[in-house]
């Protein structure tokens, strides 16, 4: 068997098409919020879910059956109807280009997507390459508790104080022990992160 490829995708601006209206289309449409995209979904039906987020223009709702046109220019397709022929249908439609995942056929879909958590910046994926979701979810709850709502500011802090190292500092060496140093316990621990590093910069400098 070959081997799942990894990647995190930027959506904004890219139009995603989810057919069906149930709550496996709401599950996906929901991992979909936040990445700008242009949601569209394809349903003579829908959860009341999907219905709020239509009538607040979260997303788009088109109320037909599903037709080809539909996928025009579409990124990627979410065949997540409870009907297998339209599934396979909607996967035989699209173009060489497009990626399609199929609700009830993993093995058929061009991706999947993992269990995963949001800590801000900070983004985890699990994936057992479709054989027990269970467990998937159930290491995702387990990293859920290792990596709290601190891992939210502490990705902010790591990301700005690392800029602020790649532009002020120059020597390669000293350049890496900053990184390094920044992304250990101490720092995630820190009461003030802010302090903590202008003062290691400054012991920095005097070293040099």
């Amino acid at each position: 068997m070959n081997s799942n490829y990894p990647i995190m995708l930027k959506l904004e601006g890219k139009k995603v098409v989810v057919v069906g209206g149930g709550m496996v289309a709401e599950r996906k449409v929901t991992g979909l919020l936040g990445t700008g995209s242009h949601i569209i979904v394809i349903s003579p039906n829908a959860t009341d879910e999907l219905k709020r987020l239509a009538g607040s223009e979260r997303i788009e709702w088109l109320e037909k059956s599903f037709s080809k046109e539909d996928m025009d220019d579409a990124f990627l397709v979410f065949a997540a109807t409870n009907d297998n022929e339209l599934n396979q249908y909607i996967k035989m439609a699209a173009s060489d280009h497009q990626l399609v995942t199929i609700a009830d056929d993993p093995e058929g879909s061009d991706f999947h997507v993992p269990s995963h958590i949001q800590r801000g910046r900070l983004s985890i994926a699990v994936s057992t390459g479709g054989a027990s979701p269970t467990l998937a979810r159930k290491i995702r709850e387990q990293l859920e508790q290792q990596f709290d709502d601190e891992y939210e500011g502490y990705l902010e802090f790591l990301f700005s104080a690392r800029q602020r190292i790649l532009k002020d500092v120059n020597e390669t060496t000293i350049k890496r022990k900053l990184l390094t140093a920044i992304a250990s316990k101490e720092f995630l621990n820190s009461q003030n992160r802010e302090a903590d590093l202008l003062r290691l910069l400054q012991n920095t400098r005097n070293d040099v």
